[in-house]
This record gives structure tokens, C-alpha cells and sequence, in this order.
């Protein structure tokens, strides 16, 4: 007789995770409606069986289902190209007598197509009308309020009227009224919502309550693009309503007298001049970015620094061991936020407490100031992608407790340089001998010998002057689709690595 678990383990129609009871699997799966057609429930998918089609809806694209009186509604997105999605529906009438076993297999169709992911969320849109060149309130109208609507998210829309009024905006919201905050928008808005919650009177409740995301649409998406894979605004859409609640690393950062929170990147020197001096090029799109990196290299130009880092891993293989190590932490994520500390505890404080003091204090103990005088690029990332294909930090992970810290000098020769750009593309960067890649928790930096230069706090200028990082694990909250790890190739060690 044949093992019932090999059975199930071969059969289509059987999902391991929700295993069928009382009725036979087929029949546990499978809603027959109307006269010739039938809705089964796969390992993935829901396969619709009629009697000349049949096709097969990813339970990730299934936005609702519901029984509306004797009929069985649907839906879903469908692709109409490469990187749109349109809302679809399907609807079958079901017989009388099948009217209680549909109800239950509409509850199980939702079951599988949001898994541990929050239903009908309410979501606080912010749209910035200047975004993506003016197009940003067409593309939130076209391609993405359909599919909040489709998948009954609640939802409230609201303008920005001007640089920082998304600071403002946050800092007001009553949080216990939403669960998300999205930023139709680049980059530019995120970092705003962030430090809009992190100046609420219960800042670090704000931060863990409300999931910030962003629908792309400005000329910079890196957020969508780790935690989406995408920069489609109705991909983007549909990843946000089956997003998974994920605690993600925020970095305080200390300059002057003014405390600040970043969410994916600083940097000193070419990468930062080359983004924040080519704001005139905006026209060019991202290609402005590239622009200003090839006009740099080729100059070999330096940037002094002195530089003091607390590192966690050191060399190349210490990542690796550490990115495989965070990788299979199965510790809760929720657990991932406090270092140690409680939640109860830390609960009651604004934002937590610098251990590292700020930029005007002392170094902190361990900490050793070390000359730069050739530094081309100080460059510490939070997130892995910075733009499409631009994956600079492979190790990088949402809740580790850490950052990662490039450094490249800026007399390296032409050759090393050019190559170093497309490597960046083509998945190299890490493993160049020229490239120092390391894991840190805090650092300081202090420019010399210029009186003037740029300094991009996740693409926002701020003054060219001394300033230190300090990593805060698990303070914020976003929407991802894996809920644990970037969608960007990974630094696995060399041994193990099959990718």
C-alpha cells in the first residue's frame, strides 16, 4: 500500500502547509461552477479549468475572493506586459447545495494567497505631485489605486506641498489608525516619513507600528527595488498589499547638533558628488548618476578623510560567514529589534539612546581615528541596491545590527576604476582586490583639507562637515516579500554558494 505522505508529496493539488482533511484532496481543492467549469486550489496556484481553457492564477497575484450570494468572485492581477499589471476578475455561479463547501473554499483560497501577510490593510498614501517628473499622481491613479481597491485596503490619500512636509505629515499621524505608510515617490519621501515618526513624542512606537513603503515613482526607487524586486508602480502595488512585516536596521546619524535617521545609504566622495552634483542632469534620468561617476574616475579624484569605524566583520570571508549566519538566525523577527532589550522597555523611550555618543563627544572607547588621504569613496549602505542593477551592497540585510562599509582609494588606476563600475553590474564589485567591504555597527568621519564638498544622507545633501553613524537594530518597519532578506544576490561562502 503507498505511504499517504508520498501521496500527498506527489500530488499537484495537495499544499504541504494547508493539508486536506475529511474530504479526499481533489475534492477538498476543487470548486465545480457553473455547468463546465471548476476552480482547484494547487500547490501555488489556482488552476481555472473551463472547457476549452484552463489557466493558472499565482496565489501571489490573487487580490480577493468572496461569495456574493450564489456567486464566486475573483480578483486578481494579469499581466498586460513585461512590467504592468491590470486588476482582472473572474466570477462563476456556485449551486445551492455547494453553497457551504464554497464558503470554505474561499476561505482557504485567501488562506493561501496572503499566507502571514496582513489582509485589507490601511494604508496612508503620500503622493509627492512632483515625482517622477510630474507624472507621479497619473501613475498612482492608473496603476496602483485599482489594486488597493481590488484587495479592499483602506485607504487615505494626501499631497505634498513642499520639501519636508512629509516630516510634518508623519510627525502628526495618529499611528494606531493605519498600518502603512507609502510613499508614492523616489527616495527623497521614505527618508522623510522615517524621521517624521522618529520625532512623535513615542517615536520608537511609531517606527515598529507603521510599515513605510514606497510605490516608485521618482527617478530613484531603491527601496522598491529591495524590497520588491521591481520598479513598476502596479508590481510595486500588488507587493505592498501581499508585503510581509519586516524590522529593518535604521541608522542614526549625528552632525552638528541634529540627530537624523537613515534608512539605505551614506556616502563621501565620488558616489555623493557624483549623485548631488548632477542635479542639474536630472533630465537624464539615472543615467546622470553614471555620468558623474565616469567624469570622476577618470579624474582620479580624492576626497581626505579621517575615519574612525567600529567593525564587526573585517575581511571579505568574515562577511560571508556572517551574511550565512544572519541568514539562518531563525530568532522571530520581532525579537530582532531591541539588542537585548525589551520590548517593554524600549518602548518607552523616544528613540533609543546613542551608545556611541555623538559627533561632538569623545571617541568612543575602541574607537581610533585613522588618516584617509587618498579615500575615493566612503560609501556605507543599509539597503543592496542604490539603483537598478547597481547591487553595491550584496551582504546587506534588513535586521542584522549592522551596516556595510565600502571604501575605495581614488588613485587606483583608470583601468581598475572602469572596471570597478561595470563590476557593480555584473556582480564582481565584492570580490575586487580594490574594494574594502566590511560589516560595522557605528563610524565617524571628519573631511579635511576642502572647505567645501558633498555629503549624501540617502541622496539628501547635507552640510560638508564631520559627522558619525550609529546602527539601530530593527527600529524601523517596511513591507517585503521574503520578510527576511533584500531581493538582490547574496554573498553566501564561497563553499557553499551555488548560486
Amino acid at each position: 500500500m503507498a505511504d499517504a505522505l508520498s501521496i500527498e508529496a506527489t500530488d499537484p493539488f495537495v499544499d504541504p502547509i494547508h493539508p486536506p482533511i475529511g474530504r479526499s484532496s481533489i475534492e477538498q481543492c476543487t470548486l465545480v461552477v457553473g455547468r463546465d467549469a471548476s476552480l482547484t486550489l494547487a500547490t501555488d496556484s489556482l488552476i481555472v479549468l473551463e472547457s476549452k481553457t484552463t489557466q493558472a492564477i499565482p496565489f501571489f497575484n490573487i487580490l480577493w475572493a468572496e461569495l456574493i450570494d450564489f456567486d464566486v468572485v475573483i480578483r486578481y492581477t494579469k499581466a498586460t506586459s513585461r512590467n504592468v499589471i491590470r486588476v482582472a476578475t473572474i466570477s462563476y455561479p456556485v449551486e445551492k447545495p455547494d453553497h457551504h463547501h464554497a464558503t470554505a473554499w474561499v476561505a482557504s483560497l485567501l488562506d493561501r494567497a496572503y499566507g502571514e501577510s496582513q489582509r485589507k490593510k490601511r494604508v496612508k498614501v503620500l503622493i509627492n505631485p512632483f515625482g517622477g517628473k510630474g507624472s507621479a499622481q497619473k501613475w498612482y491613479l492608473r496603476d496602483i489605486e485599482p489594486i488597493f481597491a481590488a484587495a479592499k485596503c483602506d485607504v487615505d490619500v494626501e499631497k505634498t506641498q513642499y520639501r519636508g512636509h512629509a516630516v510634518e505629515i508623519a510627525e502628526k499621524l495618529n499611528v494606531d489608525a493605519f498600518d502603512v505608510i507609502a510613499a508614492c515617490s523616489g527616495d527623497g519621501l521614505p527618508y522623510e516619513i522615517f524621521n517624521g515618526l522618529g520625532k512623535k513624542r513615542d517615536g520608537r512606537k511609531a517606527l515598529e507600528r507603521l510599515a513605510v513603503v514606497q510605490l516608485p515613482c521618482g527617478t530613484g526607487n531603491a527601496m522598491s527595488w529591495n524590497l520588491n524586486g521591481t520598479d513598476s508602480t502596479s508590481i510595486a502595488a500588488l507587493c505592498i498589499v501581499k508585503g510581509l512585516r519586516t524590522p529593518l536596521d535604521l541608522v542614526s546619524i549625528t552632525q552638528g547638533n541634529h540627530r537624523t535617521l537613515s534608512f539605505l545609504s551614506q556616502s563621501v566622495g565620488i558616489v555623493a558628488e557624483s549623485d548631488l552634483a548632477t542635479e542639474h542632469l536630472r533630465w537624464l534620468g539615472s543615467a546622470r548618476f553614471t555620468y558623474g561617476l565616469l567624469v570622476r574616475l577618470l579624474g582620479r579624484k580624492v576626497y581626505p578623510c579621517d575615519v574612525a569605524v567600529n567593525v564587526e566583520a573585517a575581511t571579505k570571508p568574515q562577511v560571508r560567514e556572517h551574511y550565512r549566519r544572519a541568514l539562518n538566525d531563525q530568532t522571530r523577527c520581532e525579537e530582532r529589534r531591541y539588542d537585548g532589550e525589551s520590548a517593554s522597555t524600549a518602548a518607552k523611550h523616544r528613540l533609543p539612546d546613542l551608545k556611541y555618543g555623538t559627533v561632538n563627544d569623545e571617541l568612543p572607547e575602541g574607537w581610533k581615528l585613522l588618516p584617509h588621504d587618498k579615500l575615493g569613496n566612503f560609501y556605507s549602505g543599509n539597503m543592496a541596491f542604490m539603483a537598478p542593477n547597481t547591487n553595491f551592497f550584496p551582504a546587506t540585510l534588513p535586521n542584522d545590527g549592522c551596516i556595510d562599509l565600502v571604501t575605495i582609494d581614488g588613485d587606483i588606476s583608470r583601468i581598475a576604476a572602469l572596471k570597478s563600475m561595470l563590476a557593480v553590474e555584473t556582480g564582481k564589485f565584492f570580490d575586487m582586490p580594490h574594494v574594502n567591504y566590511r560589516k560595522i555597527t557605528g563610524y565617524r568621519i571628519i573631511p579635511k583639507n576642502q572647505t567645501d564638498g558633498y555629503i549624501s544622507i540617502d541622496g539628501e545633501r547635507v552640510p560638508f562637515e564631520p559627522f558619525q553613524a550609529e546602527v539601530h537594530r530593527g527600529l524601523g518597519t517596511v513591507l517585503s516579500r521574503s520578510g527576511y532578506v533584500y531581493e538582490a544576490k547574496g554573498v553566501l561562502p564561497k563553499d557553499i554558494d551555488t548560486a
